[in-house]
């Protein structure tokens, strides 16, 4: 059964979100006409924080994010669709994944470009914060550690 945070958004912590969705625009393309890929790890590192604060209104911040693969390429007019879901709940940190999809301009045929694991941290006044006391009842479901 999925978990609820309180006064946070209703839908539960587990379930993925669009958290965002953007056009590849020519500004942000490379000589090629293909986006540049610090544009999509940027796209990457906002869409943890949208994810993120459906636990909390702290200030998140990235901490880690693993390696980044890219596995096709984002092309001027492309609509490029962020896939995010929590994969660990900590004390004041969680982990979260995020899909990278491209919907072709022409076709709308859509393509994965990449995927990406980040760790967000709840911070306030400048110091980790926890965001919530202890782990839930059913830690194993969503691989909780303290």
């Amino acid at each position: 059964m999925s978990e609820y945070h309180p006064d946070q958004s209703s839908t539960p912590i587990d379930e993925k979100i669009i958290a965002m969705r953007v056009v590849a625009m020519p500004g942000d393309t490379n000589p090629y006409g293909t986006i540049f890929g610090g544009i999509i790890l940027s796209y990457i590192d906002q869409a943890g924080f949208v994810e993120a604060r459906r636990h909390g209104d702290l200030d998140w911040v990235t901490a880690a994010i693993e390696k980044v693969e890219f596995h096709a390429p984002v092309h001027v007019g492309d609509i490029v669709t962020l896939i995010t879901d929590t994969t660990r709940l900590g004390r004041t940190s969680i982990d979260v994944r995020v899909e990278v999809e491209a919907e072709r301009f022409k076709s709308h045929r859509v393509v994965h470009v990449t995927s990406a694991r980040l760790t967000m941290v709840g911070m306030r006044d400048g110091k980790p914060f926890p965001f919530r006391e202890c782990p839930c009842k059913d830690e194993s479901e969503y691989g909780i550690d303290e």
